[in-house]
């Protein structure tokens, strides 16, 4: 074995790598063969060149205050034919009864009379928007794009941690990853048979093309960005290039008559598909936020009076709602008639009779999430937590019940990660990202798997100092060709500029940080 693994020990969880000490998976014996030769000073070099290539590109993210080059770990996580067909089908199910729910939410409500989900839970949240009730979106699909966190648990078994239906992102890290690791280790793509990603951006447009509304044969879609302040700009524009679409922020856009209309140099033109990379919130102040300057004022109108699709769909947020999530096996099993292929993480639902009192009892052995929380925001994990934060928790808890839910902690299965110059356990999750036509919901063969790169850390999220690893996944029969390789990155991005045309577009010189 190299030297760089002589210290490794396995960690209490499930590791992705190897079996028991010293005894890899037959799916990382290549990996181990090509670290094997490599000095750990040299694998450190070569992370850092990586770190250096992704700064100058702009392939970056805040954290603390701070701009720091997207954090790629050289050790891929790998899955195997079989482990992904598990996943793939067991998102797309479920992406399948979100989109029945959202559809039942904002129509008929048949769930909810039949006392599937209660209603309070509907009610109350935040997120459930009346003036998306009665839309029918084209095609009926509310869910163009979807992020579904998985953790494997201690048994190895892949478990959804929570759904994200509004505005997932990290797609482009999928793509920036799967990059600079085919540059690194060329070779191993050739051996492995490694699944591309680079599909994505073409499965992305045909969908948002698919959902423009009835009667439009060439139909204009923008990606539509709050501005380069906002912490996923690079995504949105590299996204944006990729589908040779055009960038726009609120007021590149005009509504005029129930219709959405592009400013460009040579006059207005029509717009059919609004791919929105910013929350229900802000996006229209007509009937959001009234002091938003960052949205477009009608397009609610817009979309309501079927002249232009929002994708995602406004109000999704009542399906990715965390307290939504304990109920989701259910859904699976009214709407769909099947059982759950990946099942939920125990969990318990502090507003119903009986569980609030015993979440109180043993919430230092819980995991308490608050149901509207992101990027690991506001996650109180128990057995790690001080007194006095288990105490605020109890109190919290204890005044708004239908602000929390209760899991089981799971020990997230770890992968080795190279921490300094040695390879250490690192807990790992993945977000698997699905596309949704109408037709059927692709699973983009990966997804982004993040790590926490700290010592014992469970909380994964980028904004929290974690990290993310590149997921390969394995098929039989010969190797698709990897990412090209060459001089010049078209990957690139920049500010937005108007085009030949007059329209908003991006240029290649100069990398936007995110």
């Amino acid at each position: 074995m190299a030297d760089i693994f002589d210290a490794y020990a396995l960690a209490d969880a499930w590791d992705e790598m190897f079996e028991r000490p010293g005894e890899v998976r037959t799916a990382y014996e290549p990996v181990l063969a090509a670290l094997q030769p490599i000095e750990p000073s040299e694998l450190r070099f070569r992370a850092d060149q990586m770190a250096r290539a992704f700064t100058d590109r702009g392939v970056t993210y805040a954290f603390a205050g701070e701009e720091r080059p997207w954090p790629l770990d050289l050790v891929p996580r790998i899955l195997d034919a079989l482990e992904w067909d598990l996943i793939q089908r067991g998102v797309s199910q479920r992406v399948r009864a979100l989109e029945a729910y959202l559809a039942d939410a904002y129509g008929h409500a048949r769930a909810f009379e039949d006392g599937v989900v209660p209603w309070r839970l509907l009610l109350n949240s935040p997120h459930f928007h009346r003036a998306a009730h009665g839309v029918q979106p084209p095609g009926g699909v509310r869910i163009h794009v979807a992020g579904i966190d998985l953790v494997r648990d201690e048994a190895g078994d892949f478990r959804v941690l929570e759904d994200n239906v509004r505005v997932p992102s990290g797609v482009s890290y999928v793509i920036e990853n799967r990059r600079a690791m085919t540059r690194i280790f060329p070779s191993l793509f050739a051996e492995q048979h490694v699944l591309p990603v680079d599909g994505y951006t073409q499965k992305l447009l045909a969908a948002l093309r698919a959902a423009a509304p009835d009667g439009i044969e060439d139909p204009r879609v923008v990606v539509l960005t709050p501005g380069p302040s906002n912490a996923a700009y690079f995504e949105h524009a590299l996204l944006a290039r990729l589908m040779g679409v055009q960038l726009v922020e609120g007021h590149d856009l005009v509504c005029r008559n129930n219709r959405v209309w592009m400013r460009t140099t040579r006059g207005e033109v029509p717009v059919h598909v609004v791919y929105r990379r910013l929350d229900d919130d802000f996006l229209d102040p007509l009937h959001f936020r009234p002091d938003s300057v960052i949205g477009c004022p009608g397009v609610m109108s817009a979309a309501m009076a079927g002249n232009v699709t929002l994708a995602n769909a406004v109000g999704n947020g009542i399906a990715d709602d965390k307290l939504l999530y304990t109920y989701v096996p259910d859904l699976i099993r009214y709407y769909l008639g099947e059982e759950p292929i990946l099942p939920n993480v125990e969990s318990y639902r502090p507003d119903e009779p009986g569980q609030l009192e015993a979440v109180l009892d043993q919430i230092e052995q819980l995991v308490i999430k608050p149901v509207d929380g992101a990027g690991g925001q506001g996650i109180v994990i128990g057995p790690k937590a001080d007194r006095d934060t288990i105490e605020r928790t109890r109190k919290a808890v204890v005044a708004d019940p239908r602000g929390f839910i209760a899991q089981r902690p799971v020990a997230l299965s770890t992968s080795p990660t190279l921490a300094g110059e040695r390879m250490a356990p690192r807990h790992i999750d993945l977000r698997p990202f699905a596309v949704n036509d109408g037709n059927d919901v692709w699973v983009l063969p990966g997804g982004l798997t993040r790590v926490a790169l700290q010592e014992g850390n469970l909380i994964v999220n980028s904004s929290q100092g974690g990290g993310s690893k590149d997921t390969w996944v394995l098929a039989e029969g010969p190797a698709d060709s990897p990412v090209p390789i060459g001089a010049g990155d078209p990957l690139a991005v920049a500010p937005r500029q108007l085009g030949p045309d007059g329209t908003p577009t991006v240029v290649q010189e100069g990398a936007q940080q995110q």
